[in-house]
């Protein structure tokens, strides 16, 4: 009966591919038995996708802390004590041998992340050198800046950015608990921005915050009727952080996340799905079961911006224990 819902057939079939996905329906998906959920996922996930490949980026803090948002999971919010210290734009070399790193071990795209509310004028012919110098290097390029205007967009796609982040993090009804210093408008306007420019976009949430079931339905809902999904979504379990507001949120079910994963894979099941913040805190197995329910990208590395990650010689390990091939 799901799949006759979800017109799933022998290869991908872009009829399946849908943007008008209503809440009940979503929440119907987050309700049925957890193995009936991954099974769905699962046969889903592989109608488009390699059944064992799974994609691997890096991510590098280019400008650490010092950020005016008040977004109330992040450490480096100006607003919170957490011991993260304002730091400068690293300089262009330093950036470009970091990325030489991360390729030689085994990444394919290099994602970089810079503390700020949204980019200055000043700062943009030196981001545009970035994003050059990452891609004469071979690899995939993927920005965070923070909002971005029309103009800005069409510089990064000029320099030739490949992805830009910016995630709505929840729901719109539960953004207000979390973010005061900028709207859910505004976070929709800059995605507004970067897909009119052509760049692919990367967007997805976070798990944990004390949202509720409806809340990560509306999320997943929210991306998936875009009309054109998300190239990439992260999925991220909340890492706490001492002297963040949420650094003693109560500890999500890791079955309700990886449900959230399963969810997000069968609306949207030509989306790149990350398994993204908060796998440091995650079991071998419960990561096993994340990719069974559709991620097929992971962040490689031991630092995640400015929170911790698993060390690649872990992750391999992990592929090789479950058979699966770093692309």
């Amino acid at each position: 009966m799901i799949r006759n819902a979800l017109q799933i057939k022998n290869g991908p079939d872009d009829n399946a591919i849908r943007h008008d996905w209503q809440l009940p329906e979503i929440l119907a998906l987050f309700a049925l038995p957890f193995n009936d959920l991954i099974f769905t996922a699962q046969s889903l996930h592989r109608e488009y996708f390699p059944g064992n490949k799974v994609q691997v980026s890096t991510l590098l803090s280019i400008k650490t802390g010092g950020c005016p948002e008040d977004c109330k999971y992040c450490p480096q919010s100006s607003l919170y004590d957490t011991g993260v210290k304002a730091e400068k734009l690293m300089d262009v070399a330093e950036i470009l041998a970091k990325a030489g790193a991360a390729k030689e071990a085994g990444a394919s795209r290099f994602c970089m992340g810079a503390a700020w509310r949204s980019p200055k004028e000043r700062d943009m012919p030196k981001i545009a050198e970035i994003v050059q110098g990452v891609k004469a290097l071979g690899l995939e390029t993927c920005m965070t800046l923070g909002m971005l205007t029309k103009e800005q967009s069409e510089t990064l796609k000029e320099a030739g950015l490949d992805y830009y982040n910016h995630n709505i993090d929840t729901s719109e009804e539960f953004y207000g608990n979390i973010i005061s210093t900028r709207t859910y408008a505004d976070r929709l306007e800059t995605l507004e921005n970067v897909r009119e420019s052509g760049m692919k976009v990367c967007c997805g949430g976070i798990i944990g915050m004390g949202e509720n079931i409806t809340d990560r339905a509306k999320m997943l809902q929210t991306l998936a009727n875009m009309a054109e999904h998300p190239e990439s979504v992260p999925i991220n379990l909340l890492v706490q952080v001492e002297g963040t507001p949420l650094d003693s949120a109560t500890k999500v079910d890791i079955f309700d996340f990886i449900r959230t994963i399963a969810v997000a894979r069968i609306l949207m099941p030509r989306t790149y799905v990350r398994l993204s913040a908060g796998r440091e805190e995650m079991s071998d197995e419960a990561q096993g079961l994340c990719f069974l329910a559709g991620a097929n990208s992971i962040f490689y590395g031991e630092k995640l911006l400015t929170t911790g990650n698993p060390a690649a010689a872990a992750d391999r390990r992990l592929f090789a224990r479950l058979g699966i091939e770093a692309i």
